[in-house]
């Protein structure tokens, strides 16, 4: 790791290019435990991240959609995941599908979602996902990035019109492991809108794309 890496602060996540594979292997093995209630609970994980964002600036909104391939997306307004630039220019992100949380995983004072169960983050979406796509607004520029059951296996791709948009935020795109999608059947999204709709500084849309 270049010299200027190892110094940053970590506040969350670990500032590392590195993927924690033992970490993400307790979580596949005990999908009961760190996704209790099946699909509900991973996209809490998720939308508790555009709360934090709404909390942060006073007001937000986040829409989550159901694809009819079973995957989920949910896209926020707000300001996008930090990036940085290690010694030799390159862009170096908080790796946070593949790294714990620090200030959630099994932390004893972790925030408590909806549905009654502890937060871990969203080392927990990705390594129960059989893919998920992160992409990332900011001002100074975008990309994405794709994991494969929290592994990433792109590098940090720049969306070329980032610019022409001028629009911040992040959307989360990812498929759960087909036993999760089982998991307690589909949830409708009135049941989902009640679960989300929780936290008061954001606005929370449905938007149920699934076959009939």
């Amino acid at each position: 790791m270049d010299r200027s890496v190892a110094s940053w602060r970590n506040t969350t996540h670990d500032w590392a290019r590195s993927v924690d594979a033992d970490h993400l292997g307790r979580i596949r093995q005990d999908q009961a435990v760190f996704a209790p209630g099946g699909l509900p609970h991973l996209l809490l994980e998720v939308v508790a991240y555009a709360a934090d964002e709404a909390e942060c600036t006073g007001g937000g909104r986040c829409t989550v959609t159901l694809h009819a391939d079973g995957s989920v997306s949910v896209a926020d307004e707000g300001r996008g995941t930090d990036t940085r630039l290690d010694g030799h220019g390159r862009p170096v992100k908080k790796p946070i599908m593949a790294t714990k949380d620090l200030r959630f995983f099994d932390h004893p004072e972790a925030q408590i979602l909806p549905d009654g169960h502890p937060r871990r983050g969203m080392s927990v979406v990705a390594a129960l996902s059989e893919w998920l796509v992160h992409t990332n607004r900011r001002a100074g520029g975008a990309w994405v990035q794709r994991y494969e059951h929290g592994v990433p296996t792109t590098d940090l791709t720049p969306i070329a019109d980032a610019g022409a948009t001028g629009t911040t935020g992040t959307t989360v795109h990812f498929r759960p492991a087909e036993s999760l999608r089982a998991a307690g059947g589909a949830p409708t999204p009135d049941e989902l809108a009640a679960l989300a709709n929780v936290w008061p500084y954001l606005s929370v849309e449905i938007d149920d794309r699934r076959a009939a």
